[in-house]
């Protein structure tokens, strides 16, 4: 009956923390003590003998992963997931990376359009995240470019972005210059249409 009733929590803990979780964790979150734990888990293991996941000790914890045999199945999703930015997302990377700090309302002035949208898929796929506030009334927030952002298009610093032509830049300059100067990665990218 307790294996049974526990094996469910501790799947879902190891499924929600992705990365390997400790004993110690386990059964402080389990509320159970060591060796009810393992109990668990060899039961768990059991379970999981003849599905796509597996239970794995590795680096000081415990996870789950997928077998070696359906890695050539997950290697395709990952594929598939790779999508393209869409103009508007690119037009709205682009204004980000060069006008940094930058609020919202400054965004949609430059673009002339709505930026809520695009600018919470950039916050989602983490190339762009807030940065502070501005002194202003209201208080709005500035957003910047992320480490993922200099990753993904092989950046080591902002300083590396190219210079811009005139103090003040259009969207349409913006992109152009993005594009042209930093390639257009594919493994950013996003069939979602134009905001």
């Amino acid at each position: 009956m307790f294996l049974n009733e526990m094996k469910k929590p501790l799947e879902a803990v190891l499924f929600a923390g992705g990365e390997p979780v400790s004993e110690k964790q386990l059964c402080s979150i389990l509320e159970v003590d060591e060796e009810a734990l393992h109990e668990l888990l060899e039961a768990l293991e059991r379970d999981l003998e003849t599905r796509g996941i597996m239970l794995q000790e590795t680096a000081g914890g415990w996870q789950l992963v997928t077998r070696p045999e359906c890695f050539a199945y997950v290697e395709k999703l990952a594929e598939v997931s790779d999508r393209k930015l869409s103009k508007a997302a690119m037009e709205t990377l682009s204004i980000i990376a060069f006008k940094q700090p930058i609020t919202k309302q400054e965004i949609e002035k430059i673009r002339g359009v709505k930026a809520e949208r695009v600018l919470a898929q950039l916050i989602a796929r983490e190339l762009v995240t807030e940065v502070g506030r501005k002194n202003v009334i209201g208080r709005p927030f500035l957003y910047g470019t992320t480490d993922i952002f200099l990753q993904s298009f092989g950046l080591k610093s902002l300083d590396e972005l190219p210079a811009l032509p005139e103090p003040d830049i259009d969207n349409e300059q913006a992109e152009q210059l993005l594009l042209m100067n930093l390639g257009d990665k594919e493994s950013i990218s996003s069939d979602e249409g134009n905001e």
